[in-house]
């Protein structure tokens, strides 16, 4: 069964978001989404400096089931990429919400994350 943290935030495409003490956003896939695509085998990245817009593709993964576009949760540039996921992409099957985090965001808008959802509203979504 799925996890899914009180502290995070999460989109309906299956990302999750959390806010740091600096207003940045760590981002990532939820355990949902990771079990739904299986064993990841390679994960494409958004490059650190990119712009990025909320409910746009931002990066893809490669499992052994099939290929998902992966969306950004929120506007705003890419401040960091966990470059540890290009060597080895199926830690976002072993640690969705630690350290599989795909990337650190700067949000444009803060305002984008009161769109996002709730653990439990999440949850609903996922039964």
């Amino acid at each position: 069964m799925s996890s899914f943290p009180e502290d995070l935030k999460y989109a309906a495409s299956h990302e999750w978001v959390r806010v740091e003490a600096d207003g940045s956003v760590v981002m990532g896939i939820t355990d949902h989404a990771q079990e739904l695509l299986g064993d990841i085998v390679f994960i494409e990245l958004p490059e650190e400096g990119a712009e990025v817009t909320a409910k746009a593709e931002m990066s893809v993964v490669e499992s052994v089931k099939a290929a998902s576009d992966i969306y950004a949760p929120i506007s705003g540039t890419v401040i960091a990429v966990n470059k540890t996921l290009l060597d080895a992409p199926e830690t976002v099957n072993s640690s969705p919400y630690g350290d599989g985090w795909f990337c650190r965001i700067q949000p444009a808008n803060a305002a984008e994350l009161d769109a996002l959802l709730s653990a439990d509203a999440y949850a609903k979504i996922c039964e």
